[in-house]
């Protein structure tokens, strides 16, 4: 592959870094996850955002979390045409091989591509709606939690938009076959979270008020 480059020199001296102290510290709980396999209890869809540090957040060791991630942490319908999903064959591992006990999708705050799909529905970034722009196409998703915002400043709304998000992607989670059985068998509990990356705080969507609430 001539497209290829060499690997950074900083990305090697970290990895020898690495490979030197934890992984030596930690060596038969390598060799443990390699032979027995992985065993998530939760599947965590995400965003790509590199400020948004999964594992950190939950205080998770390795092996604990089957995460996925894509822009702005969203799940779409169930749609088997045939086509490439990414997002979609995650989902179905996760719950129809790895089987984990719980699925949480997680927002965040001063999320980019929430920022272009609010731009874009509100007419400000034509670029976006062109058919060719694969980050327009796929915000589409989040059209129906744009249409259900209420009136207000620019901030509160975009604000409110990440949380649709998550609410958004619940709500597609259950168009889901695999997902409808096994969360009414009682076998998967579906979660929404968001959190704010300048406070560290977490926020839990309570179902009973029907809004989020601090964790």
């Amino acid at each position: 592959m001539r497209h290829a480059k060499p690997l950074p020199d900083y990305l090697i001296k970290r990895y020898h870094g690495w490979k030197a102290t934890s992984f030596e510290d930690n060596r038969s709980w390598y060799r443990h996850l390699a032979e027995m396999g992985q065993r998530p209890r939760a599947m965590i869809v995400s965003c790509c955002d590199s400020r948004v540090h999964v594992t950190s957040i939950f205080g998770a060791d390795q092996g604990e979390f089957f995460i996925h991630r894509n822009i702005a942490n969203l799940v779409p319908q169930y749609l088997p045409d045939g086509d490439h999903h990414g997002t979609s064959a995650a989902i179905e591992y996760a719950v129809t091989t790895l089987k984990v006990a719980h699925l949480i999708v997680l927002g965040h705050s001063n999320c980019g591509g929430v920022q272009g799909c609010y731009e874009m529905c509100s007419g400000l970034a034509p670029e976006l709606e062109k058919s060719t722009s694969f980050v327009g196409r796929w915000m589409d998703i989040l059209r129906p939690g744009f249409e259900r915002l209420e009136k207000g400043d620019d901030s509160t709304r975009l604000r409110e938009l990440e949380k649709q998000s998550v609410l958004v992607s619940l709500e597609n989670l259950m168009t889901f076959p695999f997902v409808q059985a096994a969360f009414e068998d009682g076998m998967l509990s579906l979660h929404g979270m968001w959190t704010d990356i300048g406070e560290g705080t977490l926020e839990a969507y309570d179902p009973a008020s029907a809004g989020f609430v601090t964790v």
